[in-house]
């Protein structure tokens, strides 16, 4: 396919994605966030399938993480020289064909192989769909990607429940259905529109000059730490409740609770961000996470600290990339830096997290997770200041689209 020329950018008013392709969108995060969260619940099929061990199968979501981290960077590459519909069309087939692929691996071998393209097409569509979204509805973009990635946690609910109700031995049917949805989907790229607007610096900016790099780092270790912060109390809040007092079905409960919260927090900051700036959004969120944490240590308080973790933690990532994108819009990686580095948190500080608890205690769990929010909200000072907000709530001036109406 030739590169993308002046002829493919849409024209002036007219939305990057129409009403179908939005709801489309939509549905498609549903889809990945329910894959990603089915690995787990299908485990005790796969050791019984291929004869492996607890370890050797969680490689199946390690595979599926490498994938998708590959799969942004090479969508990110290829943005240049292929339009918006191509990459997302072949991101969802590639997603269709790991799907088929892991369904129906002969050998542990080839279905590890099947998680990985999943994985490819889930970064495709991770990046690509989220950078849609952050430049295709001006000031709303902040609400318009918290609804987007709320389906995503619909998902990650829906895929663990349809697990339990059909029984973990039918994992291959369930991996073909979302496989079947994925190509689906390919029926409304019409609506994306091929490539979206140059990127033209807002007025006061800080998009030139040494100051890019900083606001870049600042803002990778923001999404880094509160990565961190997501994926450290999912996987340690049962462990530290446990510790505390509570029995083994009140801390499932409890940590289900805390993953319903991220999906709810996103729906409710979406209303919010149009009356709120992105950085008031998230000092207030960093300097939620750190409260909540600080209750956590209370036992009696727990269970409903963490939750509140989640709701604070909930909207940073759909929150934090409209803002990155105003911030440095000359820089078209910064998206693609910015969303590696959350699925390489994801993947490389749980087992860091382990080695700090095993020199210390897993009471201390809480702690440990406050000292990054902690981090995290003088990121987010820093950024206030140093990246601020033209474009955004509030601003100075509207972008060139900055409330484009979904076309039917």
């Amino acid at each position: 396919m030739p590169p993308t020329s002046e002829a493919d950018l849409p024209e002036a008013g007219r939305p990057l994605l129409t009403t179908v392709a939005i709801t489309a969108s939509c549905v498609a995060f549903v889809v990945i966030g329910a894959l990603q969260a089915l690995y787990g619940p299908a485990i005790p099929a796969l050791r019984e399938e291929y004869g492996i061990s607890p370890a050797v199968a969680g490689l199946s979501l390690s595979a599926h993480f490498v994938g998708a981290l590959a799969g942004v960077l090479i969508y990110h590459l290829l943005r240049g020289r292929l339009n918006n519909r191509a990459l997302l069309g072949g991101s969802y087939v590639l997603m269709a064909a790991g799907a088929a692929v892991f369904a129906f691996s002969p050998n542990w071998t080839l279905a590890l192989a099947g998680t990985f393209v999943i994985g490819l097409g889930f970064g495709g569509i991770d990046y690509g769909l989220n950078q849609l979204f952050a430049v295709g509805f001006g000031r709303r973009s902040t609400a318009m990607l918290n609804l987007l990635n709320g389906h995503f946690g619909i998902g990650a609910i829906a895929g663990p429940a349809l697990i339990g109700w059909l029984g973990a031995e039918n994992y291959p049917e369930i991996f073909v259905g979302i496989g079947v949805v994925s190509l689906l989907i390919l029926v409304t790229l019409g609506g994306v529109a091929a490539q979206e607007p140059r990127p033209a610096p807002a007025e006061g900016a800080t998009a030139g000059g040494a100051r890019v790099l900083p606001i870049i780092a600042a803002f990778i270790g923001v999404y880094v730490l509160h990565v961190a912060i997501e994926t450290g109390v999912g996987g340690w809040e049962p462990t530290h409740l446990e510790a505390v007092g509570y029995g083994a079905a009140t801390a499932a409960t409890a940590t289900s609770a805390y993953w319903a919260a991220m999906t709810v927090g996103r729906f409710v900051v979406a209303p919010l961000s149009l009356r709120w700036s992105a950085p008031s959004i998230l000092i207030v969120c960093c300097a939620g996470m750190a409260g909540f944490l600080l209750l956590a240590t209370v036992p009696a308080l727990a269970p409903y600290a963490y939750f509140g973790v989640g709701l604070m933690i909930a909207p940073i990532f759909p929150t934090c990339l409209p803002w990155l994108n105003r911030a440095v819009p000359g820089v078209a990686a910064a998206g693609a830096y910015v969303i590696a580095a959350s699925m390489i948190g994801g993947v490389a500080f749980p087992p860091l997290l382990g080695g700090v608890i095993d020199t210390m205690e897993v009471k201390t769990v809480p702690l440990v997770l406050f000292v990054l929010a902690v981090v995290c909200g003088a990121l987010s000072l820093w950024l206030r200041r140093g990246a601020p907000d033209p474009g955004g709530v509030g601003g100075s001036r509207a972008s060139e689209h900055a409330d484009p109406v979904a076309a039917p």
